[in-house]
């Protein structure tokens, strides 16, 4: 009950922001175009960090009267704001000021070897560098734990970017991968610490389906770093090691195959990928 509260507290929570944030996703700097064409507001993920800080605000307030089991920040919690607030802000750095010269990994490496830190660059190995201080909490991770937890979050947090190129795209995939995830964690202290994260993101499903807004690699970091980290911090070695070896299979497959027109080709997968949008899409 207490994650099905977390889930609906994020939800309510971010909807109320963008409703508030109107003006802001309206300004210049926000506008992009999305596959068709069409300017929307990017970086509509930021929505989810403030709504986690909002909840996280509301906790403390609430537990300094004695509602709720404690007004400290539990380890958990601490981590998955972290998490949120620094995977966010590469995310928005990219959304904000990014191009598509470069695109992959081999692309911003590549633009290294010629002298250029690219924004992608910047994300993609500044995530490493989020999730290799998220483990080394002090007593949580040393040795060779602490590298397979940090790649498993960066690779997460990637996937995620990845697989936001349609509308809708990487809110459901984050359903089909939190569902499962959410019953392994039950109602311990992962569960409930990433529980708010995700309600706001899926709070956001309808306005990123219906194309008022694009999560952007604010949102789609902060949504598979949020899943990378509850698998490192509430499942076993056999799980950890389970979902790196996936990450990493899927990250090296979209350095060689396009996820859409892999989704294109499979029916059940395509079905799913347009399930809610706007009947005019298309996928090139």
């Amino acid at each position: 009950m207490k994650v099905v509260l977390g889930l609906v507290v994020g939800a309510i929570t971010v909807q109320f922001l963008r409703v508030g944030a109107l003006g802001m996703l309206s300004a210049p700097a926000m506008q992009r175009p999305n596959y068709r064409g069409h300017k929307l507001p990017t970086a509509g993920g930021v929505l989810i960090v403030i709504a986690v800080l909002v909840i996280e605000a509301g906790r403390a307030a609430f537990g300094s009267l004695g509602v709720g089991d404690t007004v400290d920040l539990t380890i958990q919690r601490s981590e998955v704001l972290f998490a949120v607030f620094g995977f966010g802000l590469l995310g928005m750095i990219d959304d904000l000021i990014g191009d598509d010269r470069r695109t992959g990994f081999r692309g911003h490496v590549g633009a290294l070897f010629h002298g250029e830190i690219t924004t992608g660059f910047l994300k993609l190995f500044g995530g490493a560098g989020v999730a290799m201080v998220l483990v080394t909490t002090p007593g949580f991770a040393t040795g060779r734990r602490l590298i397979v937890d940090a790649v498993l979050i960066a690779l997460a947090a990637n996937l995620f970017n990845l697989l936001d190129r349609a509308p809708g795209r990487a809110l459901k995939g984050a359903v089909v991968a939190y569902v499962p995830l959410a019953i392994l964690l039950g109602t311990g202290p992962v569960g409930l610490a990433i529980a708010p994260v995700m309600g706001a993101a899926f709070g956001l499903l309808g306005d990123d389906l219906r194309e008022r807004l694009m999560l952007g690699d604010t949102g789609a970091n902060v949504i598979g770093a949020t899943l990378g980290l509850g698998v490192v911090l509430g499942r076993g070695e056999v799980s950890r090691w389970t979902a790196l070896g996936l990450l990493i299979v899927a990250n090296l497959a979209a350095e060689v195959w396009s996820f859409s027109t892999i989704i294109e080709r499979v029916p059940p997968l395509r079905w799913l990928d347009r399930l809610g949008q706007r009947p005019e899409r298309h996928t090139t």
